[in-house]
C-alpha cells in the first residue's frame, strides 16, 4: 500500500464509506446508504483492499451505524431538536434517515472534507435542515466559540462523535468532554468505547501499520472512569458483539482468529472472557456533576 494512501485521519472517512456501501448492497442490509458508494469513490475501495481484516471492519461499521441510528431515533422521539455531528466526515444520515423536517442538523469538519462532500451531494436534498461548518476542531478557542453558538440555537442538543475520539490525545478528549459538559442545552453525547484488546488486535494484525498516519491516540487507563471524572455517565451502552447477535449478524471472524480466541478463553478468568466479548461499544452519555460519586460508571 502506498504510504500516502491514508495521509491523515480524514482519509479514513473514505474507508468507512466504502463499507457502508458494501452493507447497502447486501440482500438483508441493516441499513441503506445509497450515497455511500459515490462518496467513497475508488479511493475508499483501495484503502479497504489494503488494510487487513476487512470482514471485521465491515461488520463493525454495519453494527455501529445501526446502533447510532437507533440512538438518534430515540433522542428525536424524546424531543432533541438539534444534532451536532463533530468530525462528520462522509456521514449521510441527514439524507438517508427518516428525520423530521424541523430538525436542525449541523456537520462540522475540515474545509476540504466539507468542500468534497458538498460537491458530490450538490444535487441531493436532505430530509431536515442541514448546515455545514468548516472548522478546525483542534483549535480550542474556535471550537468553544462554535459550540457556544450551537448551544444558544438549540433547545435540546445531541452531539455525535462517531469514530472521532480514538484519534485524539487524552488531553484533547478531556478538553472536548469539558467543553461539551458546559453546554446547558446538551442532552446526549454519542461516543465509542474500545477495550485495550482492540488496540492490541490492530497492532497484531497489521492494521495499525497501514494506518500509521491515523493512529489510535486516545488510551485512557479506564475508559468509563475517564468520562465519569469529567461529568459523563452512560445512559445506555450497546456492545457491538451483543448487538450483532441480537440483529442476527454475529461478528465474522477469520478461522485463525476464532481458534486463537478459543485457546485464549481456556486460560482466561470469567471476567477476562466477558471483557473480551465486550471489546467495543457505542454509548449514549448524559451529564452528571464531575468528580461526584453519582458520576461513576456502572
Amino acid at each position: 500500500m502506498p504510504e500516502n494512501l491514508v495521509e491523515n485521519v480524514s482519509d479514513t472517512a473514505f474507508w468507512i464509506a466504502h463499507y457502508r456501501a458494501l452493507e447497502t448492497q447486501r440482500p438483508h442490509a441493516l441499513f441503506r446508504d445509497p450515497l455511500a458508494e459515490r462518496l467513497a469513490g475508488n479511493r475508499g475501495g483501495k484503502i479497504a483492499a489494503a488494510i487487513p481484516m476487512g470482514r471485521i471492519t465491515a461488520w463493525m461499521v454495519a453494527i455501529r451505524t445501526t446502533v447510532i441510528d437507533s440512538y438518534i431515533t430515540r433522542a428525536i422521539a424524546e424531543g432533541v431538536d438539534t444534532i451536532l455531528n463533530l468530525g462528520a466526515g462522509l456521514d449521510t444520515r441527514p439524507y438517508r434517515m427518516n428525520l423530521p423536517s424541523t430538525l436542525a442538523w449541523i456537520e462540522a469538519d475540515y474545509p476540504q472534507m466539507i468542500d468534497y462532500k458538498e460537491k458530490l451531494l450538490a444535487t441531493e436534498s436532505p430530509r431536515c435542515r442541514l448546515d455545514r461548518v468548516r472548522i478546525d476542531l483542534a483549535d480550542d478557542e474556535q471550537r468553544r466559540k462554535f459550540l457556544a453558538n450551537v448551544n444558544a440555537r438549540a433547545k435540546k442538543l445531541l452531539v455525535l462523535t462517531e469514530g472521532v475520539i480514538t484519534y485524539l490525545t487524552n488531553d484533547q478528549v478531556a478538553a472536548l468532554a469539558d467543553d461539551l459538559h458546559s453546554l446547558a442545552n446538551l442532552r446526549y453525547w454519542i461516543v465509542e468505547y474500545f477495550s485495550p484488546d482492540v488496540v492490541k488486535f490492530r497492532q497484531r494484525t497489521g492494521i495499525q501499520q497501514k494506518l500509521q498516519n491515523a493512529p489510535f491516540r486516545f488510551k485512557p487507563g479506564d475508559w468509563f472512569g475517564f468520562f465519569a471524572q469529567r461529568g459523563w455517565r452512560p445512559e445506555e451502552i450497546r456492545y457491538l458483539p451483543e448487538e450483532g447477535r441480537r440483529l442476527g449478524r454475529p461478528v465474522d471472524l477469520p478461522i485463525l482468529v476464532k481458534i486463537l480466541g478459543a485457546i485464549r478463553s481456556l486460560f482466561s478468568s470469567p471476567a477476562q472472557r466477558e471483557l473480551f466479548r465486550r471489546f467495543s461499544a457505542y454509548m449514549l452519555l448524559v451529564r452528571t456533576d464531575p468528580h461526584s460519586p453519582s458520576s461513576s460508571a456502572t
